[in-house]
């Protein structure tokens, strides 16, 4: 029954954010790193740091819906823990669901933390149901991101490493820090190419209005992302059982 699967979604969820999500080492990903890393931008460059907001949002979705979630899946299959989950009346699918989803609250909670704190310290005013539009779907985009990573290699530390390198590698093409505008147009054609720049570009026009569809174009955009990660993520996942 449908009413099972999402009983099991939930409640896989929820155990994961007790036992991996609220811990200091998740956290410290999740919200003081990105932290850490615009204020090292800031100090150096000093300027208006509300232009650096929708950087810092977009980083905290990042490391905070990976933060734990390219581990997870792997640490749990080496100590035999999914296999027992798949004792109760729930799909593999809905498992692998279950795990996306404890990645999207945590990172729900990193970034309105982080929201509610620079909305107030600044004052600023932004469109809260397009920031909503691009902040959701952005979460779920990344949360599957790190369970693709996960299912894709066999070695806990292996996946984690291995999503070091395109992490990093948008933080620095997507326009977290540099306009994507500023960059060669073969590094803006690769920025393109890559979920965090429509989240960027979207977590923007939510604090800075600008004309024309670009909530939409960017939620649509995520949504293919979103389809590109997790379809492949099942399918690994059914693998592994097979």
């Amino acid at each position: 029954m449908w009413q099972d699967q999402l009983r099991g979604i939930y409640h896989i969820a929820l155990k994961d954010m007790k036992t991996y999500y609220l811990k200091p080492p998740a956290i410290s990903w999740g919200m003081i790193f990105p932290l850490a890393w615009t204020l090292a931008f800031y100090l150096r460059s000093p300027g208006d740091f509300a232009e650096l907001v929708s950087g810092l949002l977009a980083m905290t979705i990042l490391f905070s819906t990976t933060a734990a979630e390219a581990v997870v899946i792997n640490f749990e299959l080496r100590l035999g823990t999914l296999e027992r989950l798949l004792l109760a009346p729930v799909s593999i699918t809905s498992v692998l669901l279950g795990k996306v989803l404890g990645g999207f609250l945590f990172g729900l909670l990193m970034t309105t933390i982080v929201a509610a704190a620079s909305i107030f310290y600044l004052g600023l005013h932004p469109d809260i149901l397009g920031l909503a539009l691009i902040a959701v779907p952005s979460l779920m985009v990344f949360s599957s991101m790190g369970a693709l990573f996960s299912v894709s290699v066999k070695e806990v530390f292996e996946a984690q490493t291995l999503l070091n390198l395109p992490r990093f590698f948008m933080v620095f093409l997507c326009g977290v820090v540099y306009p994507v505008s500023a960059l060669p147009e073969a590094l803006q054609l690769m920025a393109r190419l890559l979920p965090l720049t429509y989240t960027v570009q979207g977590l923007q026009a939510s604090f800075f209005p600008v004309g024309g569809p670009v909530f939409l174009q960017d939620f649509v955009i995520l949504l293919i992302f979103l389809i590109l990660f997790l379809l492949p993520a099942v399918r690994l996942l059914h693998r592994r059982f097979r």
